[in-house]
């Protein structure tokens, strides 16, 4: 009996026991799963989301660059990449060997890769190929079952339109490089103001910056437009959510708002596409530039360098042997002639000596000068282009037949600041802000100029030659068309310009304007016209463009040799007898109507032999302008600009 009553008792006790231990367990697990369903039960939602959705890169669409009547010259186009994630293949060098079976993958690109591939994190995609044929990219989207953390996509990529037509004023995109990547990096950290210590931030602010800009599809500007208008054409960067299987294959593209990119701005430019085209093929061999300007406004109707380069050759990386010929290319088809390039501008120079004469009063239109072929002047021979001399000149028929002694004679009455403080005037000796990269000053030379750059002190002889155009000074094209306008009209713009639309345009950097009196530059208009119009004109077969309109304008030879007394006393060699590096630059300045100035055109032929190479190719270029009148017709319009501000960072906090 007290045999049985101990059992109980034991019983009891073990049951207590157990009972005490059974709801200790249930009211931990009951705890635990409350704990994960309620109290962290998002935030395990969140990392059991995260081994299914990832976060693809997304570069924003770049904005389109038009014309000013709506014809694209810097668009985009689809892109068919490759990607390649290390980490998701068994062994990236084999992956690499089977891909380039089904698309191009040279040695080079091989090594390229798997280096990248041993710098940067595992999970970072890597760019295996892009801009890739239908052809191969169907091949890839075949054999990708083969293929494990490989990926086939589909995106956009730069493209130009036109081709060469407008490479040097829009220039180009190209992947970042190190260094640019590098940059953009230091400047989002320093945005976020994380400081050294800030390890953590710092790394993940890297990955991300790197995981957007190794994208297939980002490009940085390069040149002209598209590098100083980058941030407003590339947009800000962000993300797409993307749903994968287990085996790391892309099953859906989820919604993205939240972190998606933000499109770049697009931008229209004040040229006229068909004038453009028309003026590069009226250059045919020729190497050289155009400008058409319109004089009211200041808007370059075209502004063409010839030869030219293709800026879709740059954008998936050009070959070394086509940059190589590039370079070595006699005619410099990587050269902005018309914003950059620099050259003696001859006797298109005169109108401005002219001016400066008439301004301070050392000579009227009537005073003449004799030109007997040369004049003596230091114990030296300044010698006019014609050998046996024009006779008695004036001001008018200086200019109609572009005599030199009488330019030598009233440049020494004037002196050299008169003739410096006028260049200024007509706008020469400024960089022109186009919002573009380039630009050239040239030189617009004077005493204090000649001290501090060469270190010596001017001569009287020297002014001689600044008086048609020679000597230390140089203009750029554009500014010859700057010069023309504020000769042609009274209310001519202060500066050129390009960006007509989306995109604010920039200070043009200009001087004050002051207009020139318009009884002086009548006096130089008339010269303008006789050249052309007029018995005796240098360019007399220039004048008729068409429509019984009439063209006014100044030829213009800048020598690139000396010429020697022996020379001289033998016989100048001829030009077409010369190396053409070694023949003289032919220029013309133009604008027409004669009787109502609307447009301006200048053009500089390379090496051409003279002014004969420049004139028929503007009366032409100028002819095809009044023909088309762009003022006179609407502008395209684009929707309004986004924010132009510095973009945020790439989805900031998305990662």
């Amino acid at each position: 009996m007290s045999s049985n009553r101990a059992k109980d008792a034991e019983f009891s006790r073990r049951s207590i026991v157990a009972g005490v231990a059974g709801a200790a367990l249930w009211t931990g697990l009951s705890g635990r799963l409350v704990q994960l369903q309620l109290l962290k039960g998002e935030e395990y939602a969140e990392l059991a989301t995260e081994n299914r959705i990832r976060l693809d890169p997304a570069p924003a669409r770049r904005g389109v660059i038009y014309d000013r009547f709506g014809q694209r010259l810097a668009s985009n186009k689809r892109n068919f990449y490759v990607l390649v994630v290390p980490e998701e293949t068994s062994n990236l060098e084999e992956t690499l060997r089977l891909l380039a079976r089904y698309i191009p993958i040279s040695n080079l690109k091989h090594r390229r890769i798997l280096a990248q591939a041993r710098q940067q994190a595992k999970f970072v995609p890597i760019p295996v190929a892009d801009d890739l044929s239908w052809q191969d990219f169907s091949r890839i989207n075949v054999h990708a079952p083969e293929f494990k953390g490989v990926y086939a996509e589909v995106g956009e990529l730069r493209s130009y339109p036109m081709g060469t037509a407008f490479s040097h004023t829009i220039g180009y995109v190209a992947r970042p490089n190190r260094e640019e990547l590098s940059g953009l990096i230091e400047q989002e950290i320093a945005r976020l103001q994380l400081g050294p210590d800030d390890v953590a931030g710092r790394r993940r602010i890297t990955s991300r910056m790197q995981r957007i800009y190794r994208h297939p599809d980002m490009r940085l500007g390069r040149q002209g437009i598209e590098q100083d208008s980058e941030i407003y054409l590339r947009g800000t960067p962000g993300f797409q959510r993307i749903a994968v299987n287990a085996s790391g294959r892309i099953v859906d593209r989820l919604p993205s708002d939240d972190v998606a990119p933000k499109d770049g701005g697009d931008i229209v430019l004040s040229f006229d596409a068909e004038i453009q085209k028309y003026a590069i093929s009226r250059f045919g061999e020729e190497s050289g530039s155009a400008v058409v300007m319109d004089i009211e406004s200041g808007e370059l109707l075209a502004m063409v360098s010839t030869p030219a380069f293709n800026p879709n050759d740059f954008v998936s990386g050009i070959s070394q042997a086509k940059y190589n010929d590039l370079l070595g290319n006699k005619k410099s088809p990587l050269y902005h002639k018309a914003y950059d390039g620099l050259y003696p501008p001859g006797s298109t120079f005169k109108m401005t000596v002219a001016a400066a004469a008439l301004e301070s009063k050392v000579a009227t239109p009537r005073d003449t000068v004799t030109c007997r072929g040369k004049t003596r002047f230091g114990g030296r021979d300044f010698h006019c282009w014609k050998r046996g001399g024009h006779g008695t000149m004036n001001m008018k028929s200086a200019i109609q037949h572009s005599c030199d002694v009488y330019f030598y004679e009233i440049a020494r009455r004037i002196g050299v600041q008169g003739i410096a403080d006028m260049a200024h005037q007509m706008g020469l000796g400024t960089v022109y802000d186009l919002g573009m990269t380039g630009g050239s000053a040239g030189v617009v030379p004077d005493p204090a100029w000649k001290q501090k750059a060469l270190r010596e002190q001017w001569y009287e002889g020297e002014t001689l030659n600044y008086g048609i155009g020679q000597g230390y000074l140089t203009t750029s094209p554009l500014q010859l068309a700057v010069m023309t306008a504020r000769i042609a009209r009274e209310n001519a713009a202060p500066a050129p310009k390009v960006i007509i639309g989306g995109a604010t345009a920039p200070p043009s950097g200009a001087p004050p304007y002051v207009p020139l009196n318009q009884e002086i530059a009548e006096h130089l208009r008339a010269g303008m016209y006789a050249v052309t119009s007029e018995p005796g004109g240098t360019a007399l077969r220039s004048g008729d463009v068409g429509n019984g309109q009439r063209l006014a304008g100044k030829t213009g030879t800048a020598q690139v040799r000396r010429i020697s007394t022996a020379e001289r006393a033998t016989g100048v060699i001829k030009n077409d007898k010369l190396p053409w590096e070694l023949r003289d630059h032919g220029l013309f300045v133009s604008y027409a109507p004669a009787d109502n100035p609307k447009y301006v055109c200048v053009v500089v032929v390379d090496h051409g032999g003279g002014s004969s190479a420049a004139y028929p190719i503007a009366r032409d270029i100028m002819t095809e302008t009044l023909k088309r009148d762009p003022m006179s017709r609407e502008v395209f319009k684009v929707s309004s600009p986004i924010a132009q501000s510095a973009p945020s960072s790439p989805a900031s906090g998305a990662i």
